[in-house]
C-alpha cells in the first residue's frame, strides 16, 4: 500500500509508549498496533485527530504517501 504509517516515529520523537498512546486516544493496544505496523485498511478522522493532540503533531507527520514500485 502506497500509504505510509509513522505512528511509531512520532511516537519515539515524544518519547511515548504505546499504553499510553491508547490511554490518551482511547483505542484498544491491539487496535494501535494494527495501525502502528501498517496494516490498517483506513483511519477515521477522529481517531487521526485524537492521535495528532495526543502526539503534538500535523496528520502529514502522521501518514505519508509513497508510489509504489511498477514491476
Amino acid at each position: 500500500m502506497p500509504i505510509i504509517v509513522n505512528v511509531d516515529v512520532m511516537m519515539a520523537k515524544r518519547k511515548m509508549s504505546l499504553n499510553e498512546l491508547s490511554e490518551k486516544v482511547d483505542l484498544t493496544l491491539s487496535n494501535l498496533s494494527i495501525l502502528k505496523t501498517g496494516k490498517a485498511k483506513a483511519i477515521r478522522f477522529s481517531t487521526l485527530e485524537a492521535i495528532c493532540k495526543a502526539l503534538d503533531c500535523q496528520p502529514g507527520d502522521i501518514l505519508e504517501y509513497k508510489e509504489e514500485e511498477k514491476k
